[in-house]
């Protein structure tokens, strides 16, 4: 299932993706995309909605970001090869790990505010790891079994709050607008094999990053078993696993975002991201 939220910002209903790819409303069925609805009864009960039955929504609806009442965002640095190499740094023994304020999240379609006083912005296409099931402490070989779904983040940096002005990453990482999710959930019997999906990144139309999970330095069932370790992952967490090279920062000389610029990015079977940046 593709799982959407549509309509004006802060009063988004919810909606499924039928295999024509228009919106249907769900509203008669659910108030809205929540953890809850991730578990496997929650699915169940989705599975069992006749699709051909539900309202068509007309026109090109905005969509919001696909999941309300999101916990918490745990990203992960440097985990794929290529792109630890073209930042110059060494790979990684053990993942990186970073929290993303929920308050950076972003419908898959708006614009990303460039804050006042930031001069590096960049971008960073990754694959998101929606949680289902709670997980503490959970094996590799079960981690794959407490996630629901996938969805596209832009991971979006200022790379000088994040690297010149002491302290952590996570300063660079959490404006308002910083965390652009979606357009839509895939539940994670459509999307099967996490470590099989291209990942690709144009700005203004010019190709920037293109890169496949197949190369991640840690893989998705060892990152969810790994942070389940130093923190519990509940119902509606996401895991943000990192992104390819391509990165403005890592090119010579950088290229960082600009007020007008158009951000396009996508996922195999995740869809399709487009941002434009404006000024504060």
């Amino acid at each position: 299932m593709k799982l959407v939220r549509y309509g004006r910002a802060g009063a988004e209903k919810p909606g499924l993706i039928d295999e024509d790819g228009a919106v249907r409303d769900l509203s008669r069925a659910v108030e809205d995309i929540t953890p809850d609805l991730l578990s496997p009864a929650g699915q169940r009960r989705l599975r069992a909605t006749r699709t051909a039955r539900l309202p068509l929504v007309r026109g090109r609806p905005r969509l919001g970001a696909p999941l309300s009442g999101i916990g918490k965002i745990v990203c992960i640095g440097l985990n794929y090869t290529d792109h630890a190499r073209e930042v110059g740094l060494p790979l990684p023994t053990e993942p990186l790990l970073f929290i993303k304020a929920t308050s950076a999240i972003n419908g898959p379609g708006d614009p990303i505010v460039r804050p006042r006083e930031a001069v590096k912005l960049d971008y960073e296409v990754e694959l998101g790891v929606v949680i289902g099931r709670d997980a503490r402490n959970v094996s590799e070989a079960d981690a794959l079994g407490h996630v629901a779904a996938y969805c596209i983040v832009d991971d979006v940096s200022e790379r000088a709050f994040q690297m010149e002005h002491g302290g952590t990453t996570t300063k660079g990482k959490s404006a308002d607008t910083f965390a652009p999710i979606g357009p839509w959930l895939v539940t994670a019997d459509e999307a099967r094999d996490p470590q099989a999906l291209l990942l690709w990144t144009t700005v203004n139309g010019e190709s920037r990053q293109r890169g496949s999970t197949a190369n991640m330095i840690f893989p998705v069932r060892q990152l969810v078993a790994y942070v389940s370790r130093f923190m519990s992952l509940r119902a509606g967490d996401i895991v943000s696993t990192g992104t390819p090279a391509g990165v403005a920062h890592g090119m010579k000389p950088p290229r960082y975002l600009q007020p007008g610029d158009v951000v396009e990015m996508g996922i195999t079977g995740l869809g399709v991201q487009k941002n434009r940046v404006v000024s504060r």
